[in-house]
């Protein structure tokens, strides 16, 4: 007997320029995937949102060198998964992801990755030619 083939993704993709582009844009973005994808549940909705939107917001913030950052944002939703690439023409990343625990409650800085790899089960990063590649994918809960 054959494996039964997974459908076809759900794929939205939106290139972004910010500014003036920002995380409104990628929470635009996300109201259209989840209205593809009915059946992906709330948690995994909320987590996912939620790590992709901190992964958005220090791309953002910390990537460009005052110019403006262009990036194509890709969100694929599977039938166990959800996974998002993000590219992006900022400066290189200076990281290590390894698992991480939250800084103390007095750091100003330091909970952007550490939040998102407890809300996800994968984040990947690749500087390749001149992009950062940044991939997160959570898993449905069944």
């Amino acid at each position: 007997m054959s494996p039964t083939p997974m459908t076809d993704p759900v794929r939205h993709t939106i290139a972004m320029s910010a500014p003036p582009d920002d995380v409104n844009t990628v929470h635009a973005l996300l109201v259209e995937v989840w209205a593809d994808a009915p059946a992906v549940s709330t948690m995994d909705r909320v987590c996912f949102e939620t790590a992709l939107i901190e992964l958005a917001s220090n791309v953002i913030s910390h990537a460009g060198d005052g110019s403006g950052i262009q990036c194509l944002l890709t969100v694929d939703v599977f039938d166990d998964h959800v996974e998002a690439r993000l590219s992006d023409s900022g400066e290189p990343g200076d990281l290590q992801l390894t698992p991480r625990a939250m800084p103390d409650e007095l750091s100003e800085s330091g909970r952007g990755i550490p939040l998102i790899q407890a809300l996800v089960n994968e984040v990947e990063y690749a500087r390749e030619g001149s992009l950062n590649q940044w991939r997160i994918s959570r898993n449905f809960r069944s």
